[in-house]
């Protein structure tokens, strides 16, 4: 199995294009300590020629462009992408969508509540129907991919996306087909891959367990870190992610699992992990994390 990371930042990506924070500077400045990331996305193969996006970033164009293995290989027009495996609704998930609207045939794999948030925009009928099969899946059941690949997706804690919440306070944390996330297998190794997760679960820790691969949500260092910055009011609870650190974080609450390679992914302009200088970085790989960025090439 083959996965290459198209994109390692949250939404807004790094730097952000509004934000003149230090390490968004140091990005735009070309610093080698703080390389620029675009927005996450994954993309993952079993034969290293059929290939399946994991979301679909604002960013694509670019990542499409950057990584030879997803180019065209015949004819005038083609592509080696067969499908796009949706884990959210986010605009950070679907809006590069639109990028693939060349009437290119390719499959659509996303449960039922997602696809409904296509449905629902005339927008995404750029996408022809006819040629761009939008494929609803069962959470907890297996569908067999192109290339010897299998995927499953399942629930993990989330919300809804920004633009369907209810009043500006606390929305309800739901483990449904809004949030949920992707496993892949070649019917040997295991591949997670798990952008946005609101709480650890026992469910979850229960999946995860035995993983070769787990790209988990890395959005903040600690839950209020927007806040103690000056750049937001939300919390990452409110946002409905997990931080990587404290007694609820990411690396505490896995800290026992059995896991082959640990990665934070989609990870926030405002978290310090993506300076290479810095003592959260030192901190997360010490307790064998590894940070995310965009080429990262994975091969199982």
């Amino acid at each position: 199995m083959y996965a290459i990371v198209l994109g390692a930042a949250a939404g807004g990506g790094f730097p952000q294009w509004n934000s003149n924070a230090p390490g968004c500077n140091r990005a735009r400045s070309g610093d080698p300590a703080a390389p620029a990331r675009t927005q996450a996305s994954l993309a993952v193969s079993g034969n290293g020629k059929d290939w399946y996006l994991l979301n679909a970033s604002p960013d694509l164009r670019e990542q499409l462009n950057a990584t030879p293995e997803l180019h065209p290989k015949t004819g005038l027009r083609s592509t080696p992408i067969r499908g796009v495996i949706l884990t959210g609704g986010d605009v950070d998930a679907i809006a590069g969508l639109l990028t693939l609207r060349e009437r290119e045939p390719f499959t659509i794999h996303a449960t039922a509540r997602i696809l409904g948030i296509l449905d629902a925009n005339p927008v995404f009928e750029v996408l022809a129907r006819d040629c761009v099969e939008r494929r609803p899946l069962t959470l907890g059941t297996p569908v067999e991919l192109a290339g010897g690949l299998t995927l499953e997706l399942f629930a993990v804690p989330g919300k809804v996306p920004l633009y369907m919440e209810q009043g500006s306070g606390m929305q309800p944390l739901v483990a449904d087909e809004t949030t949920v996330a992707a496993m892949l297998t070649d019917g040997t190794r295991r591949l997670f891959y798990i952008p946005g997760c609101a709480a650890m679960t026992d469910d979850l820790l229960a999946r995860i367990e035995g993983a070769d691969v787990l790209l988990f949500d890395g959005t903040l260092w600690a839950d209020d870190e927007m806040v103690r910055a000056g750049v937001g009011a939300k919390t990452g609870q409110r946002m409905g992610h997990m931080s990587m650190s404290g007694p609820q974080g990411a690396i505490a609450t896995l800290a026992g699992a059995t896991i082959g390679q640990r990665c934070f992914i989609h990870i926030n302009n405002t978290n310090p992990v993506l300076l290479a200088d810095s003592p959260e970085r030192a901190q997360a790989e010490q307790a064998g994390w590894t940070i995310c960025h965009d080429g990262m090439r994975i091969t199982l």
